[in-house]
């Protein structure tokens, strides 16, 4: 019977999980949030190491666990301060995977604990233990793609061979055999081999996924890990994993179905659309279709002389570090008396809110940051649109190309405005992977290079004015 002190403890540590959801529902509260979720994680994994049900000592092979704890502390903390804004959804995905995976694996020793018991757990508790080991080898295998994916470790265009479809169903077909085995009669070595076709089956879901749908998958994969986690805790009986578990799963649904709906997709597009034609394919070939150039003096006569101008920060602003630079240019500008705002895609970046952390970096006011459908009415009255490093979300191709693989996605509209000013370091597509019509148009201007150093000659070419 666990002691009603542990029970009020760990109610508190749920509470500090749902203020942790609400704290990071807003970028003013997000830090405090971030520090509220933890201080309730580092309280619910202390607990167990002060109180002994029933007089018994529950706690077994305490190095071991220590040892883990402060391996684990200490990658948490190198990681911390040594990955890079660009890098935080690989990061997010890595972890994540660990997270499902140690969920299958605790899954696998209680059901062994489970075995050598004897006696009737109960068949919820058993489906319960084999949706967490499924469900988490998925997570686990799934997300190891994504980082590869995203860390270029290998291609992130789809990866589809023939027989795809039939292996991914009879992975799938297996994995429910092997989960009904194992409630009717349940053995270890099931469970081993649930796992293993978990882990296929996670790489089969993932491979065909390509271009700017892998940060929805991850957060897809996030929600898995979340529901593995919830079911695990109603196998141990811990109610801070199940209450952390379904907290996760549920705003991890909800992530995914609100950037599905950004990209004018479909979960199942998604996931499948591969398989179905390469609804994902982009080519990724650079252009050699000629395109009108200027150099940072000319873009800054345009932007100085401009009563509007808005700003659409992408991925490539994140890889150069430049928003302290644009920050720089936009404090410029406003002492000129232009109005300036920032665009913002809901998928901008890699993953939900990258631009919003990115220029909060450099202490940019929350009011000029606007989303999409605040803004996207507003550039037909902009003299001047800036894109820093952005491509898809500005990619005109979601509106008039059927079969492209943005197709439907809403965009911002800067195609509307009376002056388009890329900064691109090249004429490479973007992570879709394919042409950007709109660097080929009369109104738009490119300025190559990298970011910062662009930006910087910008910066001072407008100083000279």
């Amino acid at each position: 019977m666990t002691p009603t002190w542990v029970q009020l403890v760990y109610l508190a540590c749920a509470v500090c999980f749902i203020l942790a959801l609400k704290g990071l529902s807003g970028p003013k509260t997000a830090r405090t949030g971030n520090l509220i979720g933890a201080a309730g994680a580092v309280v619910a994994v202390a607990v167990p190491f002060f109180y002994k049900p029933n007089g018994v000592d529950h706690l077994h092979h305490v190095p071991l666990i220590l040892g883990a704890i402060v391996i684990g502390a200490a990658g948490g903390v190198i990681g911390a301060r040594r990955v890079q804004m660009t890098q935080m959804p690989q990061m997010v995905a890595l972890f994540n995977g660990v997270g499902g995976g140690a969920a299958a694996l605790v899954a696998l020793l209680e059901l062994r604990e489970i075995i050598e018991a004897g006696g009737d757990p109960g068949w919820f508790v058993l489906v319960a233990t084999a949706f967490t080991i499924f469900v988490g080898s998925v997570s686990f295998a799934g997300s190891v793609v994504t980082f590869a994916k995203l860390q270029e470790l290998m291609t992130s265009a789809p990866v589809v061979f023939p027989g795809l479809a039939l292996a991914f169903a009879v992975a799938l077909l297996g994995g429910v055999g092997l989960s009904t085995q194992l409630v009717v009669d349940p053995t270890l070595w099931v469970g081993i081999v649930l796992g293993i076709v978990g882990l296929v089956f996670g790489l089969l879901l993932v491979l065909p996924v390509g271009g700017a749908d892998v940060p929805i998958v991850i957060s897809l994969l996030n929600a898995f890990t979340g529901l593995t986690v919830a079911a695990g805790g109603y196998v141990l009986g811990n109610v801070v994993l199940l209450v952390a578990g379904t907290l996760v799963g549920a705003s991890g649904t909800f992530l995914t179905l609100l950037m599905a709906r950004a990209m004018g997709r479909s979960v199942t597009n998604i996931l499948f659309g591969a398989l179905k034609g390469g609804s994902t394919l982009g080519g990724g070939v650079a252009s050699d279709r000629p395109v009108k150039s200027a150099g940072p003096e000319d873009v800054a006569i345009m932007l100085a002389y401009a009563d509007r101008v808005i700003i659409v920060p992408g991925y490539g602003l994140a890889v150069a570090q430049a928003q302290h630079s644009l920050r720089e240019l936009v404090d410029l500008l406003g002492e000129r008396g232009i109005e300036v705002d920032y665009a913002i895609h809901p998928v901008a970046g890699r993953m939900p809110g990258h631009m919003n952390v990115l220029l909060a970096e450099a202490q940019v006011p929350y009011e000029q940051l606007k989303e999409m459908d605040e803004i996207n009415g507003e550039f037909k009255d902009a003299d001047v649109v800036l894109v820093v490093g952005a491509n898809d979300v500005v990619n005109p191709a979601a509106k008039t190309t059927p079969g492209a693989p943005i197709y439907g996605m809403p965009i911002l509209n800067a195609d509307e405005a009376r002056q388009v000013v890329f900064m691109k370091r090249s004429m490479r597509p973007g992570f879709a992977g394919i042409e950007n019509e709109l660097l080929f148009e009369e109104n738009t201007t490119l300025l190559f290079g990298d970011a910062k150093d662009s930006m910087g000659k910008l910066v001072n070419a407008v100083k000279a004015l």
